[in-house]
């Protein structure tokens, strides 16, 4: 592999503006046509609208389990950074590659891409399958798709690499997250009669209050697992919405709650004890004074947790694929845990690049991380071309 052609379809990727909130179609066209050129056949499963889609390809025996390489189109918004170029024109400077995704992660897909001509002439006894996702930025939501597709396949994959950005370290494990709108509905009035009215701004402080307290239990109490950089579960609110003017005690408080947790379990447990405090210590107080008064949690995203055993044959696998690769959790999710647990695929995440530059303005990706991602594939081309996979 040439880190030339790497670094031209990473470049290519980045123009397009594949913001979760717009199509990826122009983008999967792009990677079609490549895998066209090349004798590789591929298969898209659209969503409703014909919008947005995940695509699938196979190079080597279809029959046989194998591995996949997969990674999401999609990136976050740009809005109300400041960047130093354009953010969706890829630019080279000091041994790096800037732009919206270059990190998280069309370095790694543009790579993946780059080895296609080498992997078509290798004699593959297992198949290395592409896999491109899309709204994985928005909860892992979009692949749902190509998991149900896989989970009924008659030989399933028997490894999922999910390539994002990780240092080309190699991680078995990370965190639950769950992502809630919390409605809170008070009782308006002109602020001169504001004991006569619920409101929902004081109720959500001491809502969001509560909160806070759980979160700061979560780091002195645990549980605690020290695999992870944070090693409790975290909870913050990261939005609000609320109020309509300044002498208008407010009816409605809206905010966003996300939750990271250790396990399903936990998250499971935090979920319930705010919703307790919600059911128990304030809607009876604000019902007091008006029955269509009340605190409503919903659901956006659940993202699974990762948990594969560092000691799967699988995992050392992969290990073997790089001169140095110690094993790991990441704090932030994938779609590792959605393949693991819904279509039964052993995964594991490893791919070039740092998340620290991951949802930045002048986001980048050193280009020694996509030299080491091309070794790491001639690596596993080499290993399924002389006897497939070892368990």
């Amino acid at each position: 592999m040439q880190t030339t052609d790497s670094i031209a379809i990473i470049g290519d990727l980045i123009a397009f503006p594949t913001v979760s909130r717009d199509p990826n179609r122009d983008l999967l066209h792009y990677v079609t046509a490549h895998l066209d050129r090349h004798g590789v056949a591929s298969e898209i499963l659209w969503n409703e609208a014909g919008t947005k889609g995940n695509l699938w390809a196979t190079i080597g025996p279809p029959d046989v389990p194998g591995v996949i390489l997969s990674g999401h189109s999609d990136v976050v918004p740009v809005d109300g950074q400041a960047w130093a170029s354009d953010p969706f024109a890829m630019r080279q400077d000091g041994g790096r590659l800037y732009g919206r995704g270059a990190a998280d992660m069309k370095g790694f897909l543009g790579t993946v891409l780059a080895a296609v001509p080498e992997l078509v002439t290798r004699r593959l006894v297992a198949p290395i399958h592409i896999a491109v996702s899309y709204d994985e930025e928005v909860g892992c939501t979009g692949v749902t798709s190509l998991i149900e597709r896989l989970a009924g396949l008659a030989v399933r994959p028997a490894l999922c690499i999910v390539g994002e950005p990780t240092s080309m370290q190699v991680a078995t494990g990370h965190k639950c997250a769950g992502m809630y709108n919390v409605t809170v509905t008070g009782l308006t009035a002109h602020s001169a009669r504001a004991p006569t009215a619920v409101n929902a701004i004081a109720y959500a402080a001491r809502l969001i209050a509560f909160i806070e307290e759980l979160a700061r239990d979560a780091a002195d109490s645990g549980p605690l697992d020290h695999g992870y950089e944070i090693p409790q579960a975290t909870l913050s609110v990261n939005t609000i919405r609320a109020g309509t003017a300044l002498n208008i005690v407010p009816a409605e408080c809206v905010f966003q709650l996300d939750v990271r947790a250790l396990t399903d379990d936990d998250l499971t447990d935090l979920m319930s004890r705010i919703r307790t405090y919600a059911d128990t210590r304030l809607v009876p107080e604000m019902q007091a004074m008006d029955p269509r008064c009340g605190i409503a949690i919903e659901e956006i995203v659940h993202v699974s947790g990762l948990a594969t055993d560092r000691d799967h044959p699988a995992v050392r696998f992969v290990s073997s694929l790089l001169p140095q690769a110690p094993l790991g959790k990441i704090d932030f999710g994938t779609e590792a845990g959605t393949f693991s647990r819904d279509a039964g695929i052993v995964s594991v995440v490893c791919g070039p690049g740092s998340m620290a530059q991951g949802h930045k303005p002048d986001e980048f990706i050193e280009i020694t991380q996509i030299a080491q991602m091309e070794e790491m594939i001639g690596r596993l081309a080499n290993r399924l071309e002389a006897g497939g996979l070892p368990w």
